[in-house]
């Protein structure tokens, strides 16, 4: 939803709240996305897409704006590198969080630390980083890594990223401070 406030298409989009997660599965979602995973974009010609760097890719076509998905190289290698490694901190994150919902006698504490120095070793790259992050157009990179820090905010508040990363904690206030971002607020535990 961020990204389609940026493009400003939110005249264009109907969302549909909707539950993937836990003991009840969301079977009218399933019947257009097998995956069952959000977000997905039903089109007016009954197309379906799924997977959040699909769908914003598909939308950053209809508009005329600046493109979340820049064409030109290098800003495109750019974009998708950052894109990367925001991702890859939710797809590191995700099975930490998930792991602390083991019984303490079945939790891997050897991945439990590996998941964490991960995770660090991300917020020092972009430390070293944020500068270049600050002074180019806001791209589906930026987003990813907003998005990322955020969710590090929402789940794991003990880590205290900001601490020691000055310049990555300047950058994510100006993220947060984003008009896209303060309607679409990254964290939504309703």
């Amino acid at each position: 939803m961020i990204a389609v406030h940026e493009m400003g298409l939110t005249d264009r989009i109907r969302t549909v709240r909707t539950i993937v997660g836990g003991p009840v599965l969301h079977e009218e979602l399933m019947k257009i996305n097998p995956v069952g995973k959000i977000p997905t974009l039903e089109l007016g010609d009954g197309t379906v897409i799924y997977d959040s760097p699909v769908v914003i890719e598909y939308l950053d076509t209809l508009h005329d704006g600046p493109k979340l998905y820049p064409t030109a190289w290098p800003e495109r290698l750019t974009a998708l590198r950052r894109h990367a490694l925001g991702q890859g901190m939710l797809d590191t994150a995700l099975p930490l969080l998930a792991e602390g919902f083991r019984p303490p006698e079945r939790q891997s504490e050897p991945h439990k630390a590996l998941w964490r120095a991960k995770l660090h070793a991300c917020v020092e790259a972009l430390e070293h980083e944020a500068d270049a992050l600050g002074s180019s157009g806001f791209t589906i990179g930026h987003l990813a890594i907003g998005v990322a820090l955020a969710y590090l905010d929402f789940r794991f508040a003990d880590m205290q990223w900001r601490n020691g990363h000055p310049k990555l904690a300047a950058w994510h206030a100006t993220f947060n401070a984003r008009p896209s971002v303060l309607a679409n607020p990254v964290v939504d535990d309703r």
